[in-house]
């Protein structure tokens, strides 16, 4: 495992944190290689419900380390590679990023393909994709325009410009902003909330596959799993009392910051 990718485990969740601070936390070989590695691994650990992706102060990640173009052990410079951001895409758990401060480009990309962000109040998102004479090749116009909508998406990426915390929180491109010594302890009890259940797993791929369909054929999708589905009566009643005990014994999650 890469010495710039830091893992820990809180309960049933696993903080992946990118630290490399001298480089602006940029992705060189090692470090997207490492990236890929644990979101394969997550996915077959069942001691992990739900991973939380962050870095060290004071960026979240300047993108592709360009000054650092070598392979990782594992690319073959096949356009096919899997790619860190499609790594995070194929995780069938959770993964929620915690962004800390600045995140550009291929940063941004591997953000996007996260379930969802948390933004601490530092945070700063820019695609300077086109400020660099390249194009995104991690997603970035098939994630962005979902996100944040096609119109808006066009200005960020022809522009570069950056767009702060409480604009992307207005936008629909962050979950929650958060003050920034709250991010971690926001996001992993955000984590912490969801059930270790097959039924995340599932609906997660529900939403990512509806995606593409017509509101019919969406509905239809949804239909179609839950055709022939057998409940345990005892276990949801025993879920539900949890939830609802946990709901009553928690602050407000917007107690602490600014959530939509």
């Amino acid at each position: 495992m890469s010495e710039h990718l830091r893992i820990k485990q809180h309960g049933a969740v696993r903080v992946l944190t990118i630290d490399r601070p001298a480089s602006k936390n940029a992705l060189h070989g090692p470090l997207r290689a490492a990236l890929r590695a644990e979101m394969g691994a997550v996915d077959h650990d069942e001691n992990v419900a739900a991973v939380v992706l962050t870095a060290v102060d004071p960026v979240f990640s300047a993108g592709v380390d360009f000054k650092q173009l070598q392979r990782g052990p594992d690319e073959t410079g096949n356009a096919l590679d899997l790619t860190p951001a499609a790594a995070i895409r194929a995780v069938r758990k959770p993964v929620i990023c915690a962004v800390n401060g600045v995140c550009v480009s291929g940063a941004f990309e591997v953000a996007l393909s996260c379930s969802f962000i948390v933004a601490s109040e530092r945070a700063k998102f820019a695609d300077t994709h086109a400020m660099l004479g390249v194009v995104p090749t991690w997603g970035l116009t098939a994630l962005l325009p979902r996100a944040v909508g096609v119109r808006k998406a066009r200005e960020m990426s022809i522009s570069g410009a950056f767009v702060d915390a409480p604009e992307a929180l207005r936008v629909g491109l962050v979950n929650h902003v958060v003050p920034h010594e709250q991010l971690l302890p926001f996001t992993l009890d955000l984590a912490g909330q969801i059930p270790a259940t097959p039924a995340v797993a599932e609906i997660l791929e529900l939403y990512t596959t509806g995606e593409d369909l017509s509101l019919a054929a969406a509905l239809a999708l949804e239909t179609s799993r839950s055709i022939g589905r057998k409940y345990d009566l005892a276990a949801f009643t025993a879920g539900a009392s949890r939830t609802a005990a946990r709901q009553r014994g928690r602050e407000s999650p917007t107690a602490e910051g600014i959530s939509q």
